[in-house]
């Protein structure tokens, strides 16, 4: 048995590797620079679902106001580097801050509250953050932050879209472990007591308080640490970025992967970011092609893309699906 246990744990490390060792090669078949640039965000858009997961996934709680975080940590990182000049790199470093704190201010009223009144406090909280971004001088206004600083790596400036894909890959592969670290550790185990039988937490030894401020606080930094990259990928920030539409095309890209399944997540992130510009060949019709596609899945396949061949995978998947389903 051990033996045979031992060989599967090896088997289950086989596709991610896959998925690396093909990835590395794509800037080098993609020889159109926006096409890499999408590829890019595709990768932001993940760390940022990666921790809307902890809160929607597993602990069960509505959550639109990602776009505000992710907001909150663009503006935070830019703001650092630009007026400090100091490295791109200690720009994380606010925008981890701003994310703990606002993972803390929206986590208390997910105590008193939920179902549709959380999500309508999450989406004020994104629109009051996106309003103040954009009328507050101190902060760029309307104009936002421009000329934010590239990353640079071994003396070498990361600019270009191929330099960023490779460090976005790094980025993807570290979330990507410390989340499924986080999921199959106490942590994810308390998140998922709360979400299944959040009454029923207490006796467990849980402190649900704890557990649910623990849930947004992560999703907080990811979101924020996600923004905070977005800004130099694009080196500039705006207020116009980080509206509700961000939100829920967020809860989109987990919903059609699969809320449970950290695969699932891959596949929807990658395909609802890129789906859009695909779409573009069809002209103006487009957006209602991308939209029609999107609620078919979502009536047909209520379990995510993943839960077309769920249990082959659960068996072999170095992201089991133990964290159930929406």
């Amino acid at each position: 048995m051990k033996t045979v246990l031992s060989l599967d744990n090896k088997k289950s490390f086989i596709p991610p590797v896959v998925i690396v060792i093909v990835a590395i090669f794509i800037p080098q078949i993609l020889t159109n620079g926006y096409h890499v640039h999408m590829l890019n965000v595709a990768m932001i858009n993940l760390i940022a679902v990666y921790g809307l997961y902890f809160i929607s996934g597993m602990a069960g709680q509505t959550n639109l106001g990602q776009a505000g975080v992710f907001g909150i940590g663009g503006y935070a990182s830019s703001l650092f580097v630009t007026h400090l000049g100091v490295p791109a790199w200690l720009g994380i470093l606010p925008a981890i801050a701003g994310g703990i704190l606002i993972g803390i201010i929206l986590g208390y009223p997910s105590l008193r509250i939920k179902g549709l009144f959380l999500t309508l406090t999450t989406i004020a909280f994104t629109e009051i953050m996106r309003l103040i971004e954009n009328n507050w001088e101190l902060v760029g206004g309307a104009l936002g932050v421009k000329g934010v600083p590239n990353f640079f790596f071994l003396g070498i400036e990361i600019k270009t879209p191929q330099q960023f894909f490779y460090l976005m890959l790094v980025f993807t592969i570290v979330f990507s472990i410390i989340t499924y670290r986080i999921s199959h550790s106490k942590w994810g185990r308390a998140f998922i007591a709360v979400r299944d039988n959040s009454d029923a937490v207490a006796s467990c030894g849980i402190n649900l308080a704890q557990a649910k401020i623990t849930a947004f606080t992560l999703s907080s930094i990811y979101g924020a640490v996600a923004g905070a990259i977005y800004s130099q990928c694009i080196n500039y920030v705006n207020a116009s970025i980080y509206t509700t539409e961000l939100s829920i095309l967020f809860v989109v890209m987990m919903m059609f992967g699969g809320f449970g399944n950290l695969y699932g997540i891959l596949i929807g992130t990658v395909v609802i970011t890129l789906l859009p510009e695909i779409l573009r060949i069809l002209g103006d019709y487009y957006q209602l092609v991308y939209a029609i596609i999107v609620m078919l899945f979502a009536i047909f396949l209520p379990g995510g893309v993943i839960s077309i061949n769920r249990k082959r995978i659960e068996r072999q998947s170095f992201f089991p699906k133990e964290h159930g389903g929406h």
